[in-house]
């Protein structure tokens, strides 16, 4: 399997960074004799024996891995303990292909680890390892230890213990609790060959040959086989991570609402890119839950169709321009005014000062045009050179599309990357001093970020006020599964300062035009539930319109199996008050393994 990583770092002794506790050997025979792997494992998730030798520690070896830099095996106690809480699996790492088959009965010696995936900067769970082993096989072709069936019923409701406060919010040192807790009881198998069955596809196959799998089938489902994410307190605790122990050319390509048919074995692991993972040794068969993808209504005459859409670091090299195209006009259905989000400049992430975007922004309308669609006109502003984040050297920025034949822009002069456009009063109605324009570029909260692209657009003579977002992204905050509990969301706080600063506009036009509408949309990078929404909403002069959508149809994102809120349209009292909207989430990326973007578009039609 292919490796996201330059190289695996150097497994991390929590004795040793939590204590200067030295490094002690095991030596006496009634030691190494009496020493199983379930002492090793312990009851909490940092092994007792951490930064010590051990000697002779017996097991079956269930599985070998021996791609990539974490080479070694799995080894497996047949003997258990009565204590459901220790784990009877350890992984050995060897640093180079093992030397060992499943089902060698062998006895270890070498040095415990605790191995943090990524560093322990990522807040990440470590994975108990013995490294530095001596090997010596006692006996070959043995039956590997039947596997643990992982189901609804093994499963508890109850996602992970609050961490000890003394230990900044650490579960490490806290008694596995596994009939209360999912992540203490995907904890007590780590090791351990498990198994599931039957399972459904909860996210589609990524580039890495991983997909999600629930094994609560109830659990959240939405209407299209997914799981929602829906609150910070249910974050769907039968959800795991497959990946292939071989050769990941036969690993199945699935989307969401498939169904892994049958029995999915391999050992429990932990990793940096979703933590619990079932490595499979025999994998399921792939039963199809037929999902397509969803198509939106037309607009009549007398509506206003607005849409976001991500279109995940378009540059002109990309080869899904024209799939971008079709999507737009047929799935779409040519909305009046589109925000893209994540359009680079013209040469893409080649840093060499280029900023302008006119290329892919063309090449894009020449393929809608191909595609039976209209020819958009567009607006936009170009950022600073590498001052807006994304991928280096890309200059993401967003970008108004808008069909002239049925909507028209107001051009007014003044607005450039660096000048924040006002709220004016002219002749009683609220008007931007620029348009397009940018909010408050200066500011300290666009910081490495997108600025916000303000524009006026006119439709059958009435003005509407559209706002175009792409906050700041959730990057560096901490795993579902990290091992602090709850996770520390580090990227709210430039969030929440962004979003105040879009409510503030917001109010500002509203403040001089009560009835005016205006429309903010665009990539939140948050969640319909979160503070960032709140904010955004403030005290009313926002209104999140995907909550007028059924509970279940509430998603536009799929990461780790949880279907959740990205991508959002809010939008002003006088829009809301009409009643005359509708609103949809238009899934054709999320769900299907040959995504051409990791987001839904959004469409809102109303009459102003």
């Amino acid at each position: 399997m292919p490796s996201r990583s330059s190289a695996r770092l150097a497994a991390l002794t929590v004795a040793a960074v939590c204590s200067a506790a030295s490094t002690v050997a095991l030596t006496s025979p009634a030691q190494a004799d009496s020493l199983r792997i379930h002492d090793i494992q312990g009851t909490t998730r940092v092994s007792p024996y951490a930064g010590q030798k051990v000697a002779d520690v017996p097991g079956i070896v269930t599985a070998t891995r021996t791609y990539g830099s974490s080479r070694g095996f799995w080894l497996q106690d047949p003997t258990p303990d009565d204590n459901p809480a220790t784990s009877e699996g350890i992984f050995v790492f060897t640093s180079s292909t093992p030397k060992v088959a499943v089902g060698d009965s062998v006895t270890v010696s070498g040095t415990v680890s605790e191995y943090v995936p990524g560093g322990a900067s990522t807040g990440n769970q470590s994975l108990t390892e013995i490294t530095k082993p001596t090997i010596t096989t006692v006996s070959t072709g043995n039956a590997v230890p039947a596997p643990v069936v992982i189901d609804a019923k093994s499963v508890p409701a109850e996602y992970s213990p609050a961490g000890d406060t003394a230990a900044s919010g650490s579960v490490n040192g806290l008694a596995l609790q596994p009939s209360k807790y999912a992540l203490d009881y995907y904890e007590s198998l780590e090791g351990m060959n498990v198994q599931v069955a039957d399972t459904r596809v909860v996210t589609a196959t990524d580039p890495y040959s991983e997909l999600w799998v629930t094994v609560k089938p109830h659990e959240n489902r939405t209407r299209r086989g997914g799981s929602l994410y829906a609150s910070y307190d249910d974050q769907n605790t039968g959800r795991l991570q497959i990946q292939s122990l071989g050769s990941t050319a036969d690993f199945p390509v699935a989307n969401v609402g498939d169904t892994l048919t049958g029995t999915t074995t391999g050992p429990m692991d932990y990793n940096q890119y979703g933590g619990y993972t079932l490595v499979a040794s025999r994998l399921g068969t792939l039963k199809s839950g037929g999902l397509e993808r969803e198509t939106t209504k037309k607009q009549s005459r007398s509506e206003l169709a607005v849409a976001t859409y991500n279109v995940e670091n378009l540059d002109p090299s990309d080869a899904t321009f024209d799939k971008h195209a079709a999507a737009i006009v047929n799935n779409l259905q040519s909305p009046d005014v589109v925000s893209l989000e994540e359009i680079q400049d013209n040469n893409g992430a080649t840093d060499d000062g280029t900023v302008d975007a006119s290329v892919t922004v063309n090449k894009l309308i020449d393929a809608i045009v191909a595609a039976g669609g209209p020819r958009y006109d567009w607006r936009s502003i170009n950022p600073v050179n590498d001052q807006d984040g994304g991928e280096p050297g890309g200059n993401i920025r967003q970008v108004f599309l808008f069909n002239p034949e049925r909507v028209s822009f107001v051009d007014r002069a003044g607005g450039d990357s660096t000048t924040a456009v006002g709220v004016t009063k002219v002749h009683g109605k609220a008007q931007l001093t620029a348009s397009p324009g940018r909010i408050a570029p200066s500011d300290a909260a666009w910081t490495s970020s997108r600025k916000p692209l303000a524009g006026e657009f006119v439709f059958h003579g009435k003005t509407v006020f559209v706002i175009a977002n792409h906050l700041n992204s959730k990057g560096g905050d901490q795993g579902l599964t990290a091992q602090y509990q709850p996770p520390t969301r580090s990227s709210e706080i430039q969030r929440h300062a962004q979003a105040t600063l879009v409510n503030a506009f917001v109010k500002n036009i509203l403040d001089v035009q009560k009835n005016a509408e205006v429309i903010a949309l665009g990539d939140m990078n948050d969640f319909d539930f979160s503070d960032t929404t709140k904010i955004l909403q403030g005290d009313g002069e926002l209104w999140s319109a995907i909550q007028s959508l059924p509970r279940s149809e509430r998603y536009t994102y799929d990461y780790q199996g949880n279907e959740q809120v990205l991508d959002q349209i809010l939008v002003s009292p006088a829009i809301r008050r009409g009643c005359d909207f509708e609103y949809d989430s238009v899934h054709i990326n999320s769900e299907f393994h040959d995504q051409i973007s990791d987001h839904d578009p959004q469409v809102l039609r109303f009459r102003p």
